[in-house]
């Protein structure tokens, strides 16, 4: 597990997950009204999803999901953590905001937009940062197990998955939210409340 402060939480993410993006935008609000700080650390459904036998459509899809990752975390690598959060928020704006399905347009208008160099886009087609973006992912899946997806949230020795929101919860809602979650996922001996989603995300 990463190393933290009293404050800090370790937020891991994939930017094709629009549960994930609500779930950020959230933290986002908690931060304005909660001490915390948080972050951002990559994971991937491709990874999760790696070996699975799953509907074709999902596999073409998860196929597709390992270039955003791999350039975010060349970028990381080449540039320093500080460029994740600004990658992921410019991606996740294109795909969930802007509805681009196109993985290559949104990678090149997002290393342009947070001024990295353009040849980083290479490596969403090469394997050569998977084993970094498997490290990053599984220091965040193994803090709540295999049967779970994006996103990942840890706090003061306390992670869980999710939660997974339809809308983003603004200002005080948004802090007694957090305080509800961080207490239920605290406790030794919870694992799971669930109850079927009867709507999609919203962004706005």
């Amino acid at each position: 597990m990463p190393e933290t402060t009293t404050n800090q939480a370790d937020f891991w993410f994939d930017p094709l997950c629009p549960f994930a993006w609500i779930t950020s935008r959230w933290i986002g609000e908690v931060e304005g009204v909660r001490d915390i700080r948080t972050v951002w650390h990559v994971m991937s459904l491709a990874v999760l999803n790696e070996g699975r036998d799953l509907e074709p459509g999902y596999r073409e899809a998860m196929d597709k999901a390992w270039g955003p990752v791999r350039v975010i975390i060349a970028a990381r690598e080449q540039h320093g953590d500080e460029v994740i959060k600004p990658l992921y928020d410019a991606m996740g704006t294109q795909i969930h905001i802007g509805g681009e399905k196109d993985f290559g347009i949104v990678i090149s208008k997002a290393l342009a937009e947070c001024g990295l160099p353009a040849g980083l886009a290479e490596a969403a087609t090469t394997d050569d940062w998977d084993g970094l973006l498997k490290a990053s992912h599984e220091e965040g899946i193994s803090l709540v197990g295999q049967d779970v997806g994006t996103p990942v949230v840890a706090f003061n020795g306390t992670a869980f998955f999710g939660p997974v929101l339809t809308r983003i919860p603004r200002g005080e809602q948004a802090g007694q939210l957090w305080d509800a979650t961080v207490a239920l996922a605290s406790y030794p001996h919870f694992f799971e409340i669930k109850r079927s989603r009867t709507e999609s995300p919203e962004f706005n």
